[in-house]
């Protein structure tokens, strides 16, 4: 049975899409079969994975609204073992259609249920909100990772997010754990990053991954060329970064 992990922050640009992008790729090569779900209506997580938005018939847009077969939006990358559910921009009235659905949080887990068997590691890459896609998407996954950015910010609106995964857990996924906490776009040489991230670890102890995403420009450049970092270039210490985190991942889910 393979695990479904959501990326989620209702903060922006805190490196949720990065991190799915390259964690996926990262996972996948370390043999681990993956789907990622772009359920994020920018679609970043798609074109950062080489899929020509224009060329979509199937997305998970199709799968929410018309209840189409996700198998139908599944989409192979450049990656061995990496597919993709893209999204598409009409994603974003989705929430509004949505409302009169019956069981409306349930339906992203009713879709994905059948690929839980045929995957290692599904992520879902959740859109910087906390509406009713983001809802689905943690009532569908086991854990939750959450990218947090070592800057001034960084844990404004984490309580949030932490009620909300809250509320989720008591009426529609007893189930959901928090995978961890990921300190993303970490400068040592900033004085501010390194208080984030003593506080980071104050406040959530065990939770905080190991590993932490450095700043990197490689990082930034790949999904301009849609592909992840691993394959834009291995040797970066983003590509490194992710394949630490990927393994972290894998042993204490084994464990």
């Amino acid at each position: 049975m393979g695990k479904i992990i959501a990326l989620a922050n209702q903060k922006g640009g805190v490196g949720k899409t990065t991190t799915t992008i390259n964690l996926a790729a990262s996972l996948a090569t370390l043999e681990k079969k993956v789907l990622v779900v772009d359920a994020d209506p920018q679609a970043n997580a798609s074109s950062g994975l080489g899929v020509d938005l224009k060329e979509i018939d199937c997305s998970i847009y199709e799968c929410l609204i018309n209840r189409k077969d996700i198998r139908e939006a599944i989409y192979t990358t450049d990656i061995d073992g990496l597919d993709i559910i893209p999204s598409h921009i009409d994603l974003v009235g989705a929430e509004i259609e949505m409302l009169n659905l019956d069981n409306r949080e349930k339906i992203m887990k009713q879709a994905l249920e059948p690929m839980a068997n045929e995957y290692d590691y599904i992520l879902i890459d959740c859109s910087p909100s906390l509406g009713l896609i983001t809802i689905n998407a943690l009532t569908a996954a086991d854990s939750v990772i959450i990218p947090v950015q070592c800057e001034y910010f960084a844990l404004e609106g984490i309580s949030k997010l932490l009620n909300t995964i809250k509320i989720i857990k008591t009426k529609l996924n007893p189930g959901l754990e928090i995978e961890g906490f990921l300190l993303t776009m970490f400068d040592s040489r900033l004085r501010l990053a390194n208080q984030i991230y003593d506080e980071v670890k104050r406040h959530f102890q065990e939770l905080v991954f190991k590993t932490i995403i450095q700043r990197n420009v490689k990082l930034s450049e790949a999904p301009s060329h849609g592909i992840p970092a691993i394959l834009y270039d291995a040797d970066s210490t983003g590509a490194k970064n992710h394949l630490a985190l990927a393994n972290e991942i894998i042993t204490k889910n084994r464990m």
